[in-house]
């Protein structure tokens, strides 16, 4: 079982996060939500109140298999403006340890120079901010210890993919099964 800590702010985007850690969640991993901002309560982009489990100053982020971060907006602002988490994506990466940022957020890992020779997607518009990435339109795209996905519409999509990385095909399909999940034709 792989401890996963997903990073929330103030205006991160809620379905992008909790689809992720439901999935996860499903899938038998230890997922804890980690407030950046002080307080457990946090209000998302669509103003839904999320209580986190810890907040950051109460979690060791060396203790995680993996750090995932939603996008929105301000949220993805938010979690790049904290320090402790800037510091904690930087040495999970020198570690080798799976990080993975969806939507608005790969810019973060951007910025972080974590994605330099990587190939990377992100939401439309924050292509320039995947510094020194190879840029592909892909809904979830892994390389190396990185995954990062589009956008909401792909949430589903990068929660399976973290829990084929983190367990195996075979359950990662299970799971997928299991939740119906099957994108309709149109």
């Amino acid at each position: 079982m792989a401890k996963v800590y997903a990073f929330l702010a103030d205006g991160s985007e809620e379905v992008e996060l909790l689809a992720v850690v439901d999935v996860l969640i499903r899938g038998g991993q230890d997922v804890k939500l980690v407030s950046v901002t002080g307080k457990k309560d946090v209000i998302s982009a669509h103003r839904v109140k999320i209580q986190a489990d810890f907040d950051f100053s109460e979690v060791d982020c060396k203790d995680a298999d993996v750090l995932f971060l939603p996008g929105g907006m301000p949220g993805t602002r938010n979690l790049g403006l904290h320090k402790g988490l800037v510091n904690a994506l930087k040495e999970a990466h020198a570690e080798n340890k799976r990080i993975a940022a969806i939507c608005a957020a790969p810019s973060i890992l951007g910025s972080l120079g974590i994605l330099e020779g990587k190939k990377a997607t992100c939401f439309p518009g924050f292509e320039p901010e995947l510094k020194g990435a190879q840029y592909t339109r892909q809904g979830v795209v892994t390389d190396g210890n990185v995954t990062t996905a589009r956008g909401l519409g792909y949430a589903l999509d990068m929660g399976i993919e973290l829990l084929r990385l983190l367990t195996d095909e075979s359950h990662a399909r299970q799971i997928k099964e299991a939740i119906q999940y099957d994108q309709i034709p149109m």
